[in-house]
């Protein structure tokens, strides 16, 4: 009896490029234009100072604006919530995974940003995933801001609906993408507060473009919530903007709540409709409600200790003193993130190289997180760092800065 053959691979196959090749050229390509990404191990933290790689730093990279992910209170409610309900939550929400904690959160919210009703997510990219997905299909158009975050752009594509992006900031260029697309539903998405810019988004020009075009106005306010506005209510507070001019809020808790997770907040009608047909709800595993405990303390810190926003605000207003009077390539942003634009990759890591010998930690912003040519610093300050700090900082950028080796690396 004969023995089968195995069939011939076709050429079709045969031809076919392989992931191993094609991910060491773009390994190599990011070598050349030096945007490789190196994952550090911070060994220790304590307020603002971190061991990285044994060496002690001060760190000026993190997004931890009111020094609350290492505040006793929070800390001891994420015990005491781990304690009482477990460490996880065991299931989705919609099965067994969503208990008191998270209700009480959800609530807390909604109430304080006068809201009709939250939706807890286990992150602000899932949770812009989640509303994108299930309100946005083929046919629906969907406009954003060039510099919005990339999970605001994923979300547009994983709804299959048309994505345009209008220039930052410009809002009769958004007015005019919407105007050209009549057809399905819309939806007007941004930032609040700009990730990479620190700038924040002309939010009540947007919120009456939204009106006037019967469109959706969403708003992701990772980098204002906690830190900017009346109560500490963000962008849309400072823009004097309600629940009914921004239909559709999300707070992620990974910045100046210090924790992890996102609440969406909304209509009952949306976010009823996101709980019960969003993908990135129903098919993951409901935050630690641990971690939901935690960020109800967080909340009662930022609703009653004002202090820590007021003392941000001058250390904000210090180092940009400082910056400016030292000629350092300042942008115009009043908010936590304060990027210097240096360019050039190779002289961003140059900079940040000098700063890390002379013991402070620096983000070093590179394509494709910003546009090409616009490599950053990207210095953030927090309640955590001291007027001191922000003064050595200052100095020890405007020396390197000044360096003509440094200019050109």
């Amino acid at each position: 009896m004969a023995t089968a053959r195995a069939p011939a691979p076709l050429d079709r196959a045969m031809s076919r490029q392989r992931l191993t090749d094609r991910v060491l050229a773009a390994r190599s390509a990011r070598v050349a234009s030096d945007s490789v990404r190196t994952r550090r191990v911070v060994q220790a933290r304590e307020g603002m100072r971190v061991k990285v790689d044994g060496q002690d730093l001060l760190n000026f990279c993190s997004n931890d604006y009111l020094g609350l992910s290492q505040n006793l209170e929070v800390i001891a409610a994420l015990q005491e919530g781990a304690a009482w309900h477990g460490v996880g939550s065991s299931a989705s929400a919609l099965v067994s995974g969503h208990g008191s904690e998270h209700a009480a959160l959800e609530n807390e919210c909604a109430e304080w940003m006068g809201y009709p009703r939250g939706l807890l997510f286990g992150s602000g990219y899932l949770a812009n995933l989640a509303v994108m997905q299930s309100l946005l299909e083929p046919g629906d158009v969907c406009v954003q801001d060039k510099l919005n975050h990339a999970c605001l752009l994923d979300g547009a594509r994983l709804s299959f609906c048309e994505l345009k992006r209008y220039p930052h900031r410009d809002v009769e260029a958004a007015m005019r993408q919407l105007a050209s697309h009549k057809d399905g539903a819309a939806m007007l998405a941004t930032d609040g507060v700009f990730s990479m810019d620190g700038d924040l988004a002309p939010l009540r020009d947007l919120a009456l473009l939204a009106r006037a075009e019967d469109a959706t106005f969403y708003v992701d306010d990772a980098h204002g919530i906690g830190v900017i506005g009346p109560d500490g209510r963000g962008s849309t507070a400072v823009a004097n903007l309600n629940a009914r001019e921004v239909p559709l809020l999300v707070l992620p808790f990974g910045k100046a709540f210090g924790g992890q997770g996102a609440m969406l907040l909304g209509s009952e009608a949306l976010i009823g409709h996101i709980a019960e047909t969003a993908r990135p709800y129903l098919f993951t595993t409901a935050p630690a409600p641990g971690m939901a405990a935690a960020m109800r303390a967080s909340l009662r810190l930022i609703r009653g200790e004002p202090w820590r926003r007021a003392k941000v605000a001058s250390l904000i207003a210090r180092f940009r003193r400082g910056a400016l009077r030292a000629g350092l390539p300042l942008a115009e942003s009043y908010t936590p993130i304060q990027p210097l634009v240096l360019g050039d990759n190779a002289r961003t890591l140059a900079v940040a190289r000098r700063l890390e010998a002379q013991g402070f930690l620096v983000g070093a912003i590179r394509p494709p997180t910003v546009p090409e040519g616009q490599s950053r610093l990207r210095i953030t300050i927090t309640a955590a760092h001291s007027e001191h700090e922000i003064d050595a900082l200052v100095s020890a950028l405007t020396i390197i800065c000044s360096n003509p080796q440094t200019a050109e690396a």
